[in-house]
């Protein structure tokens, strides 16, 4: 009895041993420790066995299965570790792909850096604004159409009695009147915030990005305004680009400007974004006498101009991107995104 148990063990490890997957592997578990195993089969004759020598047949037999148990376990082990796909660590890694700020976050730092160089300090107002900011103290009249449903996002609020309805603020001409009351002249503010407004088309988003410059001292004049302008767009959008100021109305600017660069798409000739060759870029002009007033500043001793342009738009027309729609900006098509 036992040789055959040292022999059913010796076959198994020789087995276990010349086996090259686990499928093997649990063949020869249960050829020799299953219902009907070898080694099972043996287990049942204890009985035969003459009592005296039950017990050491009984040890040799449980050291023979514990011993096949563990050659299965380490074998399996070891053809798992040498199936593994070789690794060199002298290897270089491969780079995890990186992403990249938004174009219109890019644009925003751009312009801030542009203005920074001029002393302008950048501040942040509110973007859910009431009236009384938005249009009120900038010398709008109560039957002004931007004040209109259709023009702009009115909030469902409880109107305050002095500042009049709340509103998504349409553009950032609302910090200006919040400049004036924050701090006092000499000032050189840049805001950049989202606006919102009921528009949609290739120029145009129902919510977009403003930046608004401020600049109020003694004895500003418009050469000042149009040094400012002329610094930026060099610097912004490159040398080979023309602007042009159209006289305008404004209703918190007096005299007042609409700012004009050639378009970068066809290069002033015209096409479904410009239609004649020129880009609307955004207002500017001095600031009107009752404007500064509303803002508690005296336009006997100080005044100053303000301009109000939109970041999409400045994005599209800046030297280099061929962006024809401004709503491929917010469409999350990492494609087009990913040029960039």
């Amino acid at each position: 009895m036992r040789e055959e148990i040292i022999n059913c063990k010796n076959q198994a490890l020789a087995q276990i041993m010349g086996s090259v997957d686990s499928n093997e592997l649990e063949a020869i578990r249960i050829a020799y420790l299953g219902k009907s195993g070898k080694l099972t089969s043996l287990i049942k004759e204890i009985k035969n066995v003459p009592k005296e020598d039950r017990g050491q047949v009984g040890v040799l037999i449980n050291q023979a299965k514990n011993t096949i148990i563990e050659e299965i376990a380490n074998k399996k082990n070891s053809l798992s570790i040498s199936s593994r796909k070789w690794f060199d660590p002298t290897i270089p890694g491969i780079k995890p792909k990186i992403g990249h700020l938004h174009l219109v976050t890019q644009a925003i730092r751009e312009i801030s850096e542009v203005f920074e160089k001029l002393g302008f300090v950048t501040v942040r107002y509110p973007e859910v604004e009431w009236d009384w900011f938005a249009f009120g103290e900038l010398n709008f009249p109560q039957n002004h159409p931007a004040r209109d449903d259709w023009e702009t996002f009115f909030v469902d609020e409880k109107e305050s009695p002095k500042y009049g309805p709340m509103l998504l603020t349409p553009h950032t001409s609302s910090g200006q009147l919040r400049e004036m009351e924050r701090s006092k002249p000499p000032i050189r503010m840049i805001n950049i915030a989202k606006c919102y407004r009921r528009q949609s088309d290739v120029s145009h988003t129902q919510m977009f990005h403003q930046f608004e410059g401020l600049v109020i001292d003694s004895n500003i004049s418009i050469v000042n305004l149009k040094g400012t302008l002329d610094y930026f767009a060099q610097n912004f959008f490159g040398k080979e680009r023309t602007t042009r100021l159209r006289p305008y109305h404004f209703q918190f600017t007096e005299p007042s400007f609409e700012v004009d660069i050639s378009c970068g798409i066809c290069g002033g000739k015209g096409c479904l974004l410009c239609k004649e060759g020129w880009l609307e870029i955004g207002g500017a002009g001095m600031i009107h006498p009752t404007v500064l007033k509303n803002g508690g500043i005296n336009p006997n001793n100080y005044s100053g101009f303000a301009f109000g342009w939109g970041v999409e738009r400045a994005l599209m027309m800046k030297s280099g991107l061929n962006i024809p729609d401004l709503r491929l900006l917010y469409n999350t098509d990492l494609d087009f995104l990913k040029q960039f």
